[in-house]
């Protein structure tokens, strides 16, 4: 179904949409009108422990797809390029273009304000060399954490962030 069955005109701006008609008797309640109990619970999903991992790039399906994992991982990686350089960084953003010489990745150097831009082409490399910042900062963990201290009989518990090296 396209949006503009949905009542969205691409020619207007997005504050002038139309609003979706209320649901009629025949519909099931909104989902505000329902118990919480009846409502539907998403699970939360595993992240891939990357730390570490050194992949092999040997296509350039495994560039792309390498990169991208890159690029959602929350740590430093260190890109190795053809002629043998090294550079660490947190890959913050990369632009896609049709070929590998078109496609550029930008870093966030610790050790400089630099950004620098690198293109697919000349990365024959890439080691997921820093600590994964997010691993382990789930919700649950919290949680856990929490009952933890409380069923050791602790009182005004106060879970901290850890310090970010």
């Amino acid at each position: 179904m396209s949006g503009r069955e949905h009542g969205h005109d691409p020619l207007l701006p997005h504050g002038a949409q139309a609003v979706a008609p209320p649901p009629s008797a025949t519909h099931e309640l909104p989902s505000h009108d329902l118990p919480s109990d009846d409502l539907e619970v998403v699970p939360g999903f595993e992240r891939e422990n990357l730390q570490g991992w050194i992949p092999q790039l040997a296509t350039e399906a495994d560039i792309r797809a390498v990169i991208e994992k890159a690029f959602d991982y929350r740590g430093d990686v260190t890109i190795t390029r053809k002629n043998t350089s090294e550079i660490t960084g947190y890959l913050f953003d990369r632009r896609i273009g049709a070929t590998l010489q078109t496609s550029v990745v930008r870093l966030m150097l610790a050790t400089s304000n630099d950004r620098p831009a690198i293109p697919y082409s000349e990365i024959a490399a890439i080691a997921f060399t820093g600590r994964d910042t997010a691993a382990g900062k789930s919700y649950e963990a919290w949680v856990k954490k929490y009952w933890e201290k409380r069923s050791k009989g602790e009182k005004n518990i106060s879970i901290e962030p850890e310090a970010l090296e």
